[in-house]
């Protein structure tokens, strides 16, 4: 199973914002954090602003912050936003399944079983059990010298993971 970009930055950009619960974070400055373009960060923004997780407000005076405390935000829920235009396999497509075998495969079934036993356990994560405590994180998301993050044209650090 693999993630999209777009999930995976999502978790990031909201990670981000837990970490600085309250304050309103710059698009610049969690793009520069999470690795991200931040023309790609504005659009999981603007997804992530659609479904009530973050207040996004433009212009100078903008940013980004949470919309609801982060042990009320939960990681499977942000997992089947992200997820849900993309079919873990082509069989789950009602467009554009041509599988000759969909009536009779029972891969289809053990696939969805195991998807569901993966969202089960990211029902039980909230964004609080990813940053409460977590000092390192809170070190490598520590906002140093604002000026030169606002400045950065795209990404200037490695993958954090």
């Amino acid at each position: 199973m693999r993630l999209t970009t777009r999930t995976n930055l999502a978790i990031r950009a909201l990670m981000y914002c837990a970490v600085h619960d309250g304050q309103l974070s710059r698009s610049a400055e969690i793009a520069h954090a999470c690795n991200s373009s931040a023309n790609h960060l504005a659009q999981v923004v603007h997804h992530l602003n659609a479904h009530g997780f973050v207040h996004a407000t433009r212009g100078r005076m903008g940013g980004v912050k949470l919309a609801r405390p982060a042990r009320a935000i939960n990681i499977g829920e942000v997992f089947r936003i992200f997820e849900a235009d993309v079919p873990f396999t082509e069989c789950f497509s009602l467009d554009n399944n041509t599988c000759p075998l969909v009536r009779a495969c029972r891969l289809r079934n053990a696939i969805r079983r195991a998807l569901d036993a993966f969202y089960r356990e990211m029902d039980l994560v909230t964004l609080e059990d990813l940053v409460k405590g977590n000092y390192l994180l809170d070190e490598i998301f520590a906002v140093t010298d604002t000026a030169a993050v606002i400045g950065c044209a795209g990404p200037a650090r490695a993958a954090r993971g």
